[in-house]
């Protein structure tokens, strides 16, 4: 089987493997596969090997619902999750974001921050890709099914994460953009049985909160 032309780069330019290196492959859905270079001049394809079904996603099931953020935070958020071992995040236009994405722009730069899971399970080993999904309103995110808990963010709440019990099943954290929710959106979280959580004495900027929240689950209930 030949290698697509961005990992036949990757493998030739980047990492300078030979002509009969082993490797592994995965395809994103779990589990992986040895697999043996075979690199004809610029042509690299791989003879591929036994399937293994080690799975390295942790047993708590994170999402980050992220208020979209200027620059490359979202960036950041999306591989970092990856790295962290967040199962996916939903990009969210709120009342205080300052990027605006519409249309093609807003489909360009989902399609670019799925790539960059792609990259980040490729660096950090996990072979179930972070899956991002499609921009949308927090009333439409709270409108939809989830089977778990959401839990807001929320410098004035009452809760410390590190008095919550262990979550029963998978865990959406909604984290605000860098002006925070508004009023009406946490309102609307709290009507819609968000458990509002503080994390701790110092306000986290909105590229960080996530990923702390995150890394201290998974420290207290998860793989670390």
């Amino acid at each position: 089987m030949r290698l697509p032309t961005e990992q036949a780069h990757h493998a030739r330019q980047v990492l300078r493997l030979a002509d009969g290196a082993q490797v592994v492959l995965f395809d994103g859905e779990g589990g992986e596969y040895a697999a043996q270079l075979q690199i004809e001049g610029r042509d690299v394809a791989v003879a591929i090997g036994q399937h293994m079904a080690d799975d390295r996603m942790p047993p708590l099931t994170i999402h980050i619902v992220q208020g979209l953020a200027v620059g490359d935070k979202m960036d950041w958020v999306v591989q970092k999750g990856s790295e962290i071992g967040v199962v996916g995040v939903t990009p969210v236009a709120a009342e205080r974001s300052v990027l605006k994405l519409v249309g093609d722009r807003a489909a360009k730069r989902v399609s670019h921050w799925q790539q960059v899971a792609v990259a980040s399970a490729e660096q950090c080993g996990r072979n179930r890709v972070l899956q991002v999904g499609e921009i949308r309103t927090l009333a439409t995110t709270l409108s939809e099914p989830f089977e778990g808990e959401r839990w807001i963010l929320d410098p004035d709440a009452g809760e410390r994460l590190s008095a919550l019990p262990a979550p029963a099943g998978p865990v959406a954290i909604l984290i605000g953009p860098e002006g925070g929710w508004s009023p009406t959106e946490l309102a609307a979280a709290h009507a819609a049985g968000c458990r509002r959580v503080l994390m701790g004495p110092r306000v986290l900027r909105t590229e960080t909160a996530g990923l702390a929240v995150a890394a201290a689950m998974l420290g207290r209930w998860g793989d670390y």
